[in-house]
């Protein structure tokens, strides 16, 4: 005979009781939120258009560990040479009802520079980035079909997914509410519209030749677009104090 409590409805009138994530589970953001708080073993977990996806699998070093320094490396230099521009790994980011992404790495422009996000009460993001940079192996399906669906409604402007295995680079930035491929110029380089100066040298960054990788986006932050950007940015930037 079963106790009255392992009746599903007086279960789930339990007090106290949070649902754990589970993969494939569609919900709300709201309810995705209060089922991550609630479970801080879990490192990863993303709301894709309302499903639930968990990052369980172990992390290669090759597919993922070196690309990803290899991002947050370009991304990082860029933000520490630029005022008011703020740079962000695995971030949680409410993006809106149906999506909570936590991408790999993300270029924000800080509000007070009139960027599209801010930061709760709770330190996640609001908003899009504008730009977003994912690391792809396994997950590229979704990385640039669902996700890139969902960044684009959202109004990430510039999006990048390098798919890992197959050594490859996608890019994507904002045109009248689409999404059109961004590539790069004759000199294979990538050249950001959203961040003047951050500059990518596409074969070096899949070959993994970070002297190259850093060489470009020096010679970015040299520019004088990056100095007329930079010069704009600090002069809306409150003084500290």
């Amino acid at each position: 005979m079963h106790s009255l409590l392992e009746t599903p409805i007086l279960r789930r009138a339990l007090p106290d009781a949070v649902p754990p994530l589970e993969n494939g589970d569609h919900l709300s953001a709201s309810e995705f939120m209060r089922r991550y708080d609630a479970m801080p073993e879990v490192k990863k977990a993303e709301l894709i258009q309302g499903r639930v996806y968990l990052m369980a699998s172990p992390v290669r070093l090759d597919q993922h560990g070196v690309p990803d320094g290899f991002i947050q490396t370009w991304l990082g230099v860029y933000a520490a040479a630029t005022p008011g521009v703020q740079h962000a790994t695995n971030a949680t980011t409410r993006l809106g009802p149906d999506d909570v992404p936590q991408p790999d790495g993300l270029l924000r422009l800080l509000a007070e520079c009139g960027g599209q996000t801010k930061v709760d009460d709770k330190g996640y993001l609001v908003g899009a980035a504008e730009l977003v940079v994912e690391v792809a192996g396994s997950s590229a399906s979704v990385d640039t079909r669902e996700k890139r669906d969902s960044y684009r409604r959202a109004g990430v402007l510039e999006y990048l997914v390098w798919r890992t295995w197959e050594g490859e680079l996608d890019g994507w930035r904002m045109e009248n509410d689409e999404y059109l491929p961004w590539i790069p110029d004759t000199d294979g380089i990538l050249r950001s519209r959203v961040f003047p100066g951050l500059w990518l040298n596409v074969r070096a960054l899949i070959l993994e030749d970070a002297a190259t990788v850093l060489a470009t986006v020096q010679g970015g932050l040299a520019s004088a677009e990056h100095a007329e950007f930079a010069a704009r940015l600090k002069g809306t930037l409150k003084p500290k104090i």
